[in-house]
């Protein structure tokens, strides 16, 4: 059916009918004598708005080509205002539109509410907002903010703490963008994050959790292979941020993340300098509180402790480190290296364990318990409750049991 000059406006609302008769969709001559668009909804309220063309025979063909785009929006899912700014064009896909918004959102960021530092913008947000823009600016954009969202965390494992800063980031990345850049409503975020953030798989979660490694030695030679000295000066500052990240992992037996919050404090008492990490993790158990950190040097097979004089290059400022460190951040490094890949494939088939990242750290509270420190201290250094140490390391509480046996009947002894 073409809309004929005799009878334009009844052809034009029949038309309108057409495309959905069971959705309620009209059009009518607004107060100004602009094409008014309704759509009746599920609960029989209805939605309005008016369009930009006049309540014209001229105009009626254009307005009609506009009704069936913004239903088209509407079917998949959209209100009928979201649909016909979509239809309107106001959801920028220019990758330059979401470039600015990304500028203006970093100075929100830098500059206003709860202020962040730039070290920490380009960290936690900027890796996964310049995902969104050149996303957004690509020749098949997402149309709506949950795939986006969707695209820009799909690559990290699911449940995972990368994912859900990405998540995190995006969503408010959009927000900025909705309620300070004037995109259309449909860019608002999803509230909830949890469907996009996933959870892990059981098996998963345990290789994720993994094992410790074999000895000291093994670390040692590991951390040996990295390539500090190669000839790409890339490599080589990369190799030596990360070989600084492992040793602090190593002999402070920290979680990668808490890498970024350590601190040196002095004790006013004894003068000592020490270890001090700043990380709060949120758990079933509660908020773990900032905590001293006790180093354990290692030890190679020969008895030597390396000494790596990591406090005081900290403390001097000459001990690099990696932009970003984090679980996901260490495994994609290591996973990059034939040494490691050759060592985790050695360690699955010959002792039926798993090594990642954590597994540093997990070196570190055996090598608490061989050496007899009871599971209350090593808990406390390591940052996690008593019972939750247990758990992870079922050989705590067996060596914390057979010490005090072992002590018992050395005073029965004397």
């Amino acid at each position: 059916m073409t809309i004929t000059k005799q009878n334009w406006e009844l052809t034009l609302r029949e038309l309108v009918k057409d495309l959905a008769p069971e959705r309620g969709l009209t059009v009518n001559k607004s107060k100004r004598e602009k094409v008014e668009l309704r759509l009746r909804g599920k609960d029989k309220k209805c939605q309005s708005v008016i369009l930009p063309f006049d309540w014209t025979e001229k105009e009626s063909g254009d307005a009609y080509t506009r009704v069936r785009n913004i239903y088209r929006f509407i079917a998949e899912g959209h209100s009928l205002k979201a649909a016909a700014e979509l239809a309107q064009g106001k959801a920028p896909k220019k990758g330059k539109d979401w470039k600015n918004i990304l500028d203006t959102f970093k100075y929100q960021k830098l500059n206003f509410g709860k202020a962040t530092t730039e070290a920490t913008f380009n960290k936690q947000y900027k890796p996964a907002c310049e995902m969104a823009v050149e996303l957004m600016g690509s020749k098949t954009p997402p149309m709506n903010p949950a795939d986006l969202i969707d695209m820009c965390v799909k690559d990290w494992a699911a449940g995972s703490r990368t994912r859900q800063m990405r998540a995190r980031a995006v969503k408010q990345f959009l927000i900025h963008a909705v309620t300070r850049e004037g995109i259309a409503d449909i860019w608002n975020p999803p509230t909830d994050l949890k469907p996009h953030i996933g959870e892990a798989k059981p098996q998963e979660k345990i290789n994720r959790e993994g094992d410790h490694f074999e000895d000291d030695q093994q670390i040692i030679n590991f951390l040996e292979t990295l390539p500090i000295n190669s000839s790409f000066q890339r490599d080589a500052e990369a190799a030596e941020k990360w070989l600084n990240a492992f040793r602090l992992m190593a002999e402070l037996g920290l979680r990668p993340i808490e890498v970024g919050y350590l601190k040196v404090k002095k004790d006013p008492v004894t003068k000592d300098f020490y270890w001090w990490c700043e990380y709060r993790k949120k758990s079933g158990g509660g908020i773990t509180e900032p905590r001293r950190v006790e180093p354990l040097p290692l030890i190679d097979d020969e008895g030597k402790e390396q000494e790596w004089n990591l406090i005081n290059r900290f403390k001097t400022n000459t001990l690099p480190l990696p932009d970003r460190v984090d679980g996901e951040a260490c495994n994609t490094y290591l996973q990059r290296k034939e040494s490691w890949k050759s060592l985790k494939k050695m360690m699955k088939e010959t002792q039926g364990m798993n090594i990642v990242a954590y597994s540093f750290r997990h070196s570190y509270s055996l090598r608490a318990h061989v050496l007899g420190i009871d599971s209350g201290s090593v808990s406390m250094s390591m940052g996690h409750t008593l019972e939750a140490h247990h758990r992870a390391y079922p050989y705590a509480s067996k060596a914390s049991t057979t010490n005090a046996f072992k002590r018992a009947r050395e005073r029965l002894t004397a």
